[in-house]
């Protein structure tokens, strides 16, 4: 995970908070050249760095980091096997840069991507049950779990995993999926649709894990989940 990621995963960007932040719209033209909506330089590490960040139309943050002594990116800061003392200083210097912004231009939400955010709402109106995080300041601390009322049982499990794990000629991009209970025998047929698989991390007989990226519809979603809640109902078990 990238360090914009590890930030701005959970952060919706909010635009009047951009603007006053400092942060400059692009013109039309350079909009749709560069897919950047706004931009800004900040200075850190008493101007020996430059953070270059642009905010696109989609709400994503793109950033890179200039050495301001040749006007270069600094290439360790991504580098994976550069961990010196002083790479990882600026790559901490960098990271408050984000932090800041993210504190004063963003709100939070529960989940990285955004269907996972409208299913856990559509939840929430429907069976008035929130998700709990009970694996905080643990590496998998995105991972909430929605609770039967009644059972406490889980219904369903949302997890930000890497799409190989799934997917085996996938790239190495995250994704949300959701663990839902099924029927035993059922799994054939659900995992023929484009966007259900096997269960990550769970039993392949009682579980599949449902791709939250859009590939399935919202409503189609939602109709698994029913099976899943009603399946851990108080007065099926």
């Amino acid at each position: 995970m990238d360090i914009e990621s590890k930030v701005f995963g959970r952060k919706r960007f909010v635009l009047e908070l951009v603007e006053e932040y400092g942060f400059i719209r692009n013109c039309p033209s350079a909009e749709q050249a560069s897919g950047a909506r706004y931009h800004d330089e900040i200075s850190f590490m008493d101007g020996d760095f430059r953070a270059s960040i642009d905010i696109t139309s989609e709400g994503e943050l793109r950033g890179s980091v200039i050495d301001v002594m040749n006007e270069e990116e600094y290439a360790p800061l991504r580098a994976a096997g550069m961990n010196g003392a002083y790479v990882n200083t600026v790559r901490a210097a960098y990271e408050e840069v984000l932090k800041d912004i993210a504190e004063k231009c963003c709100v939070d939400v529960l989940f990285t991507a955004d269907q996972t955010n409208r299913i856990a709402a559509l939840i929430r109106d429907e069976y008035g049950v929130e998700p709990d995080f009970p694996w905080k300041k643990q590496p998998n601390d995105s991972a909430g779990v929605f609770r039967h009322e009644d059972t406490r049982k889980w219904f369903g499990i949302v997890m930000n995993i890497r799409r190989g794990l799934l997917e085996t000629d996938a790239d190495e991009g995250m994704t949300d999926v959701m663990n839902l209970k099924i029927e035993p025998g059922d799994l054939e047929w659900l995992t023929e649709k484009d966007g259900i698989y096997p269960a990550y991390h769970m039993n392949h007989r009682n579980w599949i894990s449902v791709m939250l990226d859009d590939t399935l519809d919202d409503g189609t979603v939602m109709q698994l989940v029913r099976m899943s809640y009603e399946m851990t109902d108080k007065k099926r078990t």
